[in-house]
């Protein structure tokens, strides 16, 4: 059957408002059934604790339960393939942690990319990292730490809780930006790392500001620097690491993902609920009790903030020379 121009562009858009029509409508009606929210580490954990908070904030905005899954293992590769191969329809989401821009260089062989796999859906919230030394090590200040580290090499050990953790990262790069050398020791979480900086086996860590805050006020610990952009309001008065490191920036953070080809309004709904969850004064309350701070961004600026990360950590990593455990 032939059909005349005129007829062939009448069709045309017959079609093209169909699919928007069904587009939008598939937005309205998402979700309909429960939503698995994919967290590729243990439960208890701050990245537990965060799915879980934004979790049941959807579940209230949406009217479907969110559903916190636990999916440890292998270094985070095993609970990020099951969004990866999981059906492209906003029924399956992972929760995007720093650790999932670094292991895109770190490990070499993983069965996917991440920059292309997961669609980018919606910030949660930023953390703090916070430079801290024993109260008895000599040096006040980052360029008095600097000028000491210079001064007596190989004799500065810097802890995290693991190779390619957020705290490791921060740390390398701080060496990465200014030159001095650090032995790099890892432990398997913050609690251990802690114990040995309060008996001088390490001498720095740059610690979750969680895990080390009330040590600081205590003056247990003593706070060099903190690692974000922008000074912490719980700890007002100790600068920034860029402060003196002109570009020196590295936090921790949050946000959702999706199977790489989930559809943009499907995409676009969950960031708007998340987003509008995120100006919620009780969720800003909680957030800040976890030392946290909103990050609301539209899926582009996400995605852009995500592809900016893993080219950050990829030259750290060249730099430093890293290798997984």
């Amino acid at each position: 059957m032939k059909f005349t121009r005129r007829e062939f562009l009448h069709r045309a858009a017959h079609t093209a408002a169909l699919s928007a029509t069904s587009q939008i409508a598939r937005a309205q009606t998402y979700p309909s059934r429960p939503v698995r929210l994919i967290v590729d580490v243990g439960a208890g954990g701050a990245p537990d604790i965060m799915a879980r908070i934004m979790g049941r904030r959807l579940s209230e905005r949406l009217g479907q339960p969110f559903v916190v899954e636990n999916r440890p293992g292998g270094a985070g590769s095993i609970g990020t393939e099951t969004v990866v191969r999981a059906p492209a329809d906003g029924y399956t989401l992972l929760l995007v942690l720093p650790s999932h821009t670094v292991n895109s260089t770190l490990y070499p062989n993983l069965n996917y990319n991440f920059l292309r796999d997961i669609a980018p859906v919606a910030g949660i919230s930023r953390d703090t990292e916070v430079m801290v030394v024993n109260p008895s090590f000599p040096a006040h200040s980052v360029p008095e730490f600097i000028a000491y580290t210079k001064a007596n090499p190989g004799k500065i050990n810097m802890a995290s809780p693991g190779i390619g953790s957020l705290p490791h990262m921060a740390g390398e790069l701080f060496k990465y930006m200014t030159g001095i050398d650090m032995a790099h020791v890892a432990y398997r979480s913050s609690a251990p790392a802690i114990a040995d900086l309060f008996g001088g086996q390490v001498q720095v860590y740059f610690a979750p500001i969680s895990a080390v805050l009330e040590y600081v006020r205590s003056g247990k610990l003593r706070a060099l620097a903190v690692t974000t952009a922008a000074r912490a309001a719980t700890l007002p008065d100790i600068p920034t690491v860029g402060e003196i490191i002109p570009g020196y920036e590295a936090s921790s953070w949050y946000g959702i993902g999706a199977p790489g080809k989930t559809p943009a309004e499907i995409v676009d709904r969950l960031n708007k609920e998340i987003n509008a969850g995120l100006a919620d004064p009780g969720v800003i309350m909680h957030l800040a009790a976890l030392g946290s701070s909103p990050f609301p961004v539209s899926p582009a600026d996400f995605a852009k903030f995500i592809a900016g990360e893993v080219a950050k950590w990829a030259k750290v990593i060249k730099f430093a020379n890293i290798r997984p455990e």
